[in-house]
């Protein structure tokens, strides 16, 4: 990796991105002690109102690692068992024989078996049937539809197992990441948002991020475009959208600057022991919603890079907004960012290459080159 960033090819690689089909795009890279932050097009289409690169953002599934922080702060202080079954814990969410298999470790790592439950959820939930026929009719009729964690869990719980308990490869699955947020609960007394937030967000000094309580987000962010592989055309906003169907799995709003404050901090063994941090880099194979074959420890994984440095962290996506955030082993190089699009490849057996994803690459090549 080069110790010096230049701006100038910075800046753009992130303009060919926006010009490749994002609408808006906005980052923090880190160098040693060098911070560069960018952004490109626009947080409006109506409007051309800018990305700014200190906008608040939904970041997906990035909020696996929060919540996985959780847990091993509490493996530290000696509340919860790696090891110990899940049954033990939430007898009556995951019971008899299953309870008993399935530990706390499989669900950090997606090799419990147990299915993810949106598939599986009666038809105001995000199978979105409506899509199918290329309308994006259960999105917008669901904009305000409020959840209850333990109904969704039930539906995860109760389809078929898409594996044995601890077998490799795992399946990504978001009940696994419900069923430790009542966990959390359970040990805490405290909702999992309300302790991720004091024990995790609020240690971390993190000023930006949050768990929503509700379908907004505060302050300057970009409207959230969601294309579902071209079958909204034009792709249209929802940056307003009631969270509760991921809750602590996949809800949080960051900055890109809070994002990279956070995994420099995590990976310097300041949120959790380095004994938990080195469970949580113990990593194995789990297939993606998109099929891709990730190295994925307890709410971290490893992300591809140029050169030989290894980079941890997580990515992450909701109704169109997505984020990536990835930190050196050593912590001398970050990059997290932002983006207000998703799904924008067109589907055929499997989704096609878009222009977007080469410039996606292109950016992060030199970003940590």
């Amino acid at each position: 990796m080069t110790t010096t960033l230049d701006s100038t090819q910075l800046q753009a690689a992130l303009d060919a991105v926006h010009r490749a089909g994002i609408p808006g795009i906005f980052t923090e890279v880190r160098a040693g002690d060098q911070i560069w932050c960018g952004a490109a097009g626009v947080a409006d289409v109506a409007t051309g109102r800018p990305v700014t690169s200190d906008m608040r953002h939904r970041v997906g599934s990035i909020t696996k690692t929060f919540t996985a922080a959780a847990v091993l702060r509490q493996v530290d202080n000696g509340e919860i068992e790696l090891d110990a079954p899940i049954g033990s814990y939430l007898p009556r969410l995951v019971p008899g024989d299953r309870g008993g298999a399935i530990t706390v470790r499989m669900l950090l790592n997606h090799t419990s078996g147990l299915a993810e439950y949106l598939p599986h959820a009666y038809p105001s939930l995000a199978a979105f049937p409506n899509l199918a026929r290329t309308t994006p009719d259960s999105l917008d009729d669901n904009r305000f539809t409020r959840f209850h964690p333990t109904e969704l869990i039930e539906m995860g719980v109760s389809a078929p197992a898409t594996g044995a308990p601890g077998g490799t490869p795992g399946i990504y699955s978001n009940t696994n990441y419900l069923l430790l947020c009542e966990l959390l609960e359970s040990v805490t007394g405290a909702s999992a948002e309300k302790y991720i937030t004091a024990d995790i967000i609020e240690r971390a000094g993190l000023r930006d991020t949050e768990l929503p309580a509700g379908p907004h987000i505060d302050g300057p962010h970009s409207l959230h475009y969601e294309s579902w592989f071209g079958m909204i055309e034009p792709p249209r906003d929802y940056s307003v959208f009631d969270m509760s169907w991921v809750g602590p799995a996949a809800s949080l709003i960051s900055t890109v600057t809070d994002l990279n404050h956070f995994f420099g901090l995590l990976l310097a063994g300041e949120i959790i022991s380095r004994p938990a941090l080195a469970e949580m880099q113990r990593t194995v194979p789990v297939i993606s919603f998109e099929g891709k074959t990730l190295d994925y420890g307890l709410g971290l994984q490893t992300l591809p890079a140029p050169g030989p440095a290894t980079f941890w962290g997580h990515d992450g996506s909701v109704w169109g907004g997505g984020a990536i955030s990835m930190t050196s082993v050593d912590g001398t190089r970050q990059l997290s960012a932002a983006v207000n699009l998703q799904r924008w490849n067109r589907p055929a057996i499997a989704p096609q290459p878009h222009p977007i994803d080469a410039a996606l690459q292109a950016f992060i090549h030199q970003a940590l080159a």
